[in-house]
């Protein structure tokens, strides 16, 4: 109807003919009528036309929030539509579908991941209406697989104050994993915070460097109060400026309030340096890598955002693997589709979807990229005692590929999952 807001997924700047964002301009020619708003394929930008700023009560006074932007007419002062980082949450609740939308979305969900060969998903920034939700469809049995539900710092919040409470029908099959806090924003985005400049900058400003989503200090008391209360706290990190900022929150945490075995994790952890590394291994810190930069992004961090040598390094399982740390490695979807064979894949090639080679040095055996996504995945959920190896004892997880994923690694993205079991029942046949 007239005056509803029009909402699009997905659209990947760099490879749009212009090599730019829509502007609101450019969204305007679509409808004045509708607000409409756009996200980018990071999830960390979002466009949007005049009818929707004027919705969400953007205009030329409107003052950029702490860890976010408004991009504007370089002339007017007026915003061109684009909205970076913590500036898009004022689009937040046009995220938050209706029961019946929200049970076809799952239903999809659960689909796509089994027959990607998914036994245990995870939501990675989750509300407190999506910890109810998914609990509630749990219970009834309208999940088919396992879930962790890492609450996000509206719904952790929430959650030590009072405000909110969540109890797991079965934690075996949905629980709360670890707090998640968004430190940077995205490479491609250029709004992931590097210590030194971007290859090629995104405007006139040859020091532009990205920013942090969260002041150190204010990153440290945040991970220092969670970590206290004894939960696992998991931060997005791409940025190697980031990426220090993390660690520095991580040892402030532990130094106030020493803990065993805490397994705080790095989310991202693309542009790790070897000295972060060596401090992630000193602080038994888990990097989760995505490897599937390489073959998404890996042409355009090599010419655009990174250079040559940066982009060589990045997601650097090996320089991982070679320190003894254990690490996982994602999709992030959706940013990217669910396939986890093709992310073994790339953590074992490094090719990009050119075919290019990115980073031969970084790249990890093929048992090692396995593990990264049963064993060592379950270890970062403290599950690996319930799942991620074939023992007695275990819970029933298993995959059945159409030939070894060992035979061929060249072509692990070309297996297919012929059959997924869970908790011993056979949930997906080819």
């Amino acid at each position: 109807s007239k005056g509803d807001w029009v909402v699009g997924m997905g659209y990947d700047d760099t490879l749009l003919a212009e090599k730019r964002h829509p502007t609101r301009v450019d969204l305007d020619r679509a409808s004045t009528e509708h607000p409409i708003a756009i996200w980018h394929i990071s999830g960390h930008l979002a466009a949007v036309n005049s009818a929707g700023l004027e919705r969400v009560g953007i205009d030329a006074e409107t003052v950029d929030a702490e860890g976010g932007r408004i991009r504007r007419d370089p002339q007017t002062g007026e915003p061109d539509g684009v909205l970076e980082e913590n500036d898009t949450h004022v689009l937040q609740p046009l995220l938050s579908p209706g029961l019946r939308d929200s049970w076809k979305i799952v239903r999809e969900a659960s689909r796509r991941y089994l027959a990607a060969g998914v036994t245990t998903a995870q939501n990675g920034y989750a509300t407190p209406q999506q910890m109810n939700g998914l609990a509630r469809l749990s219970r009834l049995g309208l999940i088919p697989l396992r879930v962790i539900l890492w609450p996000g710092q509206e719904a952790t919040d929430s959650l030590l104050d009072g405000r909110f409470s969540f109890a797991s029908p079965d934690p075996l099959w949905i629980r709360q994993g670890a707090a998640k806090i968004i430190g940077d924003g995205s490479i491609q985005g250029y709004t992931g915070y590097l210590s030194a400049p971007y290859h090629v900058p995104p405007g006139d400003d040859p020091e532009y460097r990205g920013y942090p989503n969260i002041a150190r200090e204010e990153l440290i008391e945040i991970v220092t109060r969670y970590h206290a209360q004894g939960l696992q706290v998991a931060v997005h990190g791409n940025g190697d400026a980031c990426i220090d900022d993390i660690l520095d929150s991580f040892e402030a945490a532990q130094r106030a309030h020493p803990r065993p075995d805490a397994r705080h994790v790095v989310i991202h952890a693309q542009m790790a340096r070897d000295d972060q590394l060596d401090r992630m291994a000193e602080l038994n810190v888990i990097p989760s890598f995505f490897s599937l930069h390489t073959y998404y992004w890996g042409d355009r961090h090599r010419e655009i955002f990174m250079g040559p040598e940066r982009a060589a390094r990045m997601s650097p399982a090996r320089s991982a693997m070679d320190r003894g740390l254990r690490f996982t490695i994602h999709t992030d979807a959706p940013v990217v589709p669910m396939e986890p064979l093709r992310l073994v894949w790339a953590a074992v090639n490094r090719r990009s979807s050119s075919g290019a080679s990115i980073g031969e040095a970084e790249r990890i055996p093929p048992t090692q990229a396995l593990r990264a996504v049963t064993i060592d995945a379950a270890y970062q959920h403290f599950e690996e005692g319930d799942k991620g190896s074939l023992e007695v004892g275990k819970l029933a997880e298993l995959v059945i590929l159409d030939r070894s994923p060992l035979d061929d690694p060249e072509h692990i993205d070309q297996l297919r999952v012929l059959e997924t079991i869970v908790g011993g029942r056979t949930v997906y046949r080819a």
